[in-house]
Formats: structure tokens, sequence, C-alpha cells
């Protein structure tokens, strides 16, 4: 059944509501972050700069750094030793870059072919573990 009031408003368009003000959330454009992609763009650059889009990272695991040596640091930070435990001296890898002017022993977990070679030559060993 109709009632008075809505009869009353027949022929008014706006139902005595003004614009968009009828149901809901219409007249400020929706509700909380209702259109900021669209109709409340604006607002978004000037208040919401960071809202949208992905920010930082999320690391999977744990990675731990490889620590390395080269062949040519070996003399100049163990002066005259004839057997080296890098392991125990913190070191994952020997690389083979610069000379070394000596024969020496070297215990390491990895070390790289062109490392091997070059200690190789002056009469040395190196005995990879793992």
């Amino acid at each position: 059944m109709v009632r008075d009031r809505t009869k009353k408003r027949r022929g008014s368009r706006t139902h005595g509501r003004g614009k968009k003000a009828g149901r809901g959330a219409g007249l400020r454009g929706g509700r909380g972050n209702a259109g900021l992609h669209k109709h409340k763009f604006t607002y978004v650059l000037k208040y919401m700069r960071d809202h949208f889009g992905r920010r930082g990272f999320k690391r999977g695991f744990d990675k731990r750094e490889i620590k390395v040596i080269n062949v040519g640091d070996i003399e100049r930070l163990f002066p005259g030793k004839d057997e080296i435990d890098l392991r125990k001296e913190g070191f994952d890898k020997l690389l083979g870059k610069g000379d070394i002017g000596y024969k020496v022993k070297v215990i390491v977990p990895k070390a790289s072919e062109k490392a091997v070679r070059k200690i190789e030559e002056k009469g040395g060993e190196v005995v990879i573990t793992e």
C-alpha cells in the first residue's frame, strides 16, 4: 500500500532527499575506501600516497653469506705459517686471485680450481673438507 508521504512526493524527482542522498552512502561517494581507484583518486594522490602498491620484501629463507679469501691474501694475513685451517679462521672458500710466495698446506671447505693450481705450483697442498 502506498503511504501518504510517498503520494505527496510523487513527481518531485528526488522525493525531498536532495541529489543522490537516498539510500546507503550515496552522497559521500561510498563507504570507507570505496572509489579510491576511481572518483576519489585525487584524494589518494594528495593524502594517501603509499596506499596502493607493494613495499618492502619478504625473504623466505635465511641466506648465509659465504666468506671468501684469495690466495694472495694468505701470505699477508698468515705470514710464515706452513699449515692454515681456513675454517677455524672464519673463511668458507678459497679463491685464486693473487700469488703466494711459499709452500703452504691449506685446509678449507671449498676452493676454486685456480686457487688449488696456484698453491700446488709452489709445492703446497689444498685439503678440501666436505
